[in-house]
């Protein structure tokens, strides 16, 4: 990042010099719409120079500053021919606002790069490496709540298979789901790393939970401002009140991850895609390929808070789940009820393995709990399941348990991340999925997980 700063400076530095420079040169127009297409030159070849340097790079996070720096070289081009002839002055006040112009412009073209890392994933440990696809589920059984328009609801999937894989050759499936205004690719580099240790990897998208997607007529679907206040305004609002919409929330999702599993499962064994709608037949070929891979017998549920949620009250309804990850979610499918300020909990018995990754807040206020004797429905969950695990990392926050803070610091911080090393943390993270999975759908070694780990930087 420190390398986008200095780029900026010496840009503006450029410009600086370019109204002290003009002083000292002839007045005319024409010498100074000369002078103007030289250092929009000189600033374009400033960038690709800079190229040479970390964080400097030619993808969209500097598409905008390339963009500005060629039209202004068009336009100072234009303006060099109008006044090639002329031989009045340029006035000082114009001089001034034009250097007012690029000092607005030039940073506005860089928020991108100032919002965005140049983050190109992490590296993976497995094998194979990875092919990707994806489909759009119909689920003609359920309408579109958010719509009036009678359309059916919608669950866009998509996939991450070990390229190198034999026909014939089976794999676990894993199936991750997104939190609230996630999207499919949050945790990117679980699902990358997963594929390449030989797991077919789904990540669902919920519409209108999710901060975008795309349905099957291309139309982009964006995040519910109903569904984000009630997320957002839930600090403080009564246990009833949250009972009440997280059972909204919950039925959705559950409805979803069990459909989407259900059309995977008889696409795999049957053969058949009949809910799947396809962009192309090439979309076609690629899913039905990675559907040929999959091991419907060993199937794992994994999720990032609201999507953790979903994953461990799934693997609860059904007998076909195999293990479950829950990274960093409150299990809100286990309260039934609220009374006064207290929730109301399922008494339930978590037959499978569960791994459970919480924050560092977030553990610290489930020891409170159990202090307080106040039913926190993952401490339920904790000592009802016959197999758990769970760890959190020093300092690390919600979105620490994600891809974000690698592509997006500034985002990150905003919703919340910690002073951590996201690095370490999220290699860490992969490696025990991978491990947890090896154990319980592939029946290797033996699982085992540190109380906690150093999260700190």
């Amino acid at each position: 990042m420190a390398f986008v700063f200095i780029l900026l400076i010496v840009l503006l530095v450029v410009e600086t010099g370019f109204l002290i420079l003009s002083r000292k040169l002839s007045p005319a127009k024409n010498s100074w719409t000369l002078t103007r297409l030289i250092v929009n030159f000189s600033q374009l070849l400033i960038y690709i120079i800079m190229l040479l340097l970390p964080s400097i790079d030619t993808s969209f996070r500097f598409k905008g500053l390339v963009i500005t720096l060629i039209l202004r070289i068009i336009v100072s081009g234009i303006f060099a021919l109008i006044y090639r002839k002329k031989t009045n002055p340029k006035k000082t006040s114009a001089k001034i606002f034009s250097l007012i112009i690029s000092f607005i412009l030039i940073p506005s073209s860089m928020i991108p790069a100032f919002i965005f890392s140049d983050y190109a994933g992490r590296p993976t440990t497995g094998p194979y490496t990875v092919n990707h696809c994806n489909a759009i589920l119909i689920d003609k059984s359920r309408l579109e709540t958010f719509e009036n328009d009678g359309s059916y609801r919608e669950v866009p999937v998509y996939f991450f298979y070990p390229a190198e894989a034999k026909e014939g050759e089976k794999f676990p499936l894993v199936v991750f789901d997104h939190g609230a205004f996630g999207y499919y690719e949050s945790n990117a580099s679980s699902y990358l790393e997963l594929a390449s240790n030989g797991y077919v990897v789904v990540s669902l998208e919920h519409p209108y939970h999710s901060f975008f997607t795309h349905d099957t007529d291309g139309k982009l679907i964006t995040v519910s401002p109903d569904f984000m206040n009630s997320v957002m305004n839930t600090q403080d609002v009564s246990e009833e009140e949250i009972y009440k919409i997280s059972r909204d929330w919950m039925n959705i999702r559950v409805a979803d991850m069990n459909f989407a599993l259900d059309s995977i499962i008889d696409a795999t064994n049957n053969g058949t895609t009949d809910s799947f709608w396809f962009e192309d037949n090439d979309s076609r070929n690629s899913v039905l390929t990675a559907l040929s891979h999959i091991n419907t017998d060993k199937i794992g549920l994994m999720g990032h808070s609201m999507g953790g949620a979903t994953s461990v009250q799934v693997g609860l309804e059904r007998d076909d789940i195999d293990a479950v990850i829950d990274i960093d979610g409150t299990m809100l499918g286990s309260i039934i009820g609220a009374e006064g300020n207290k929730y109301i909990l399922e008494d339930v018995t978590y037959d499978i393995p569960l791994f459970e990754i919480e924050n560092e807040n977030a553990h610290k206020e489930a020891l409170q709990a159990i202090e307080e004797d106040y039913p926190y429905p993952n401490n339920m969950i904790k000592e009802s399941a016959t197999t758990y695990y769970g760890t959190w990392f020093t300092g690390a926050l919600h979105m620490d348990y994600t891809d974000l803070p690698l592509f997006s610091p500034f985002l990150a911080k905003m919703l919340g991340s910690g002073d951590v090393d996201n690095e370490y943390i999220t290699d860490t993270l992969n490696s025990l999925e991978v491990d947890f999975y090896d154990c319980y759908l592939k029946d290797k070694g033996q699982f085992s997980v540190k109380d906690h780990y150093q999260g700190v930087k």
